[in-house]
């Protein structure tokens, strides 16, 4: 499988509109017609870059977990307190929103697991690991330092967050006058102020 750094500028650009695409029409929902129209070019030369549609979704989705993470590093090595970083976190999902109320590239994946080719789940998965494992580790550490309570565990808290966030992608999409996620963290985050 092709790797997002190895990627030449057109295959970038293909990388690009996919993105886009499945931000807002899933994986099912598009085509490389839909990538040529997008991008300027004919089919033949996504098929040059990535010569299956379970290719390029897999890059795709390789590429937004490593951005995501590089983000998470960023929280990490700029925000100290707990709470702060969760909020910060929850700017990646109010950013994403509001890109026309797009969503999270490993969500809308997510939500068409049952058809999607496993190299992508793979991708998928990996996303979702890395995103529950930092989170489990800023509750771990609010926990600790008294900055958030619960009965629950630093683990539960984690997977409720990010289920919080995607969620409210998804149901802000769903309903108009809905607010993004960043409004729902902070409902979330208040019940845990220490």
């Amino acid at each position: 499988m092709k790797r997002f750094s190895d990627l030449s500028p057109s295959a970038e650009r293909i990388v690009d509109a996919a993105e886009g695409l499945i931000q807002t029409l899933g994986y099912n929902g598009f085509s490389y017609e839909d990538v040529a129209k997008i991008v300027g070019i004919r089919k033949p030369s996504i098929h040059h870059h990535f010569p299956s549609k379970m290719e390029l979704g897999a890059v795709v989705a390789q590429r937004y977990t490593h951005r995501f993470r590089e983000s998470l590093l960023r929280i990490e090595g700029t925000v100290s307190k707990a709470p702060a970083r969760l909020r910060a976190y929850a700017d990646l999902f109010e950013a994403t929103y509001e890109k026309s109320r797009r969503l999270c590239i490993c969500g809308m994946l997510g939500a068409e697991a049952d058809s999607l080719p496993e190299d992508i789940m793979v991708q998928v998965k990996r996303f979702f690991s890395v995103n529950v494992e930092w989170l489990s580790m800023v509750f771990t550490e609010g926990l600790a330092e008294g900055s958030l309570r619960s009965e629950r565990s630093a683990a539960e808290l984690a997977e409720a967050f990010l289920c919080t966030l995607e969620g409210a992608l998804m149901v802000g999409r769903g309903l108009p006058q809905a607010h993004g996620p960043r409004r729902s963290a902070d409902v979330l985050l208040a019940s845990l102020s220490a």
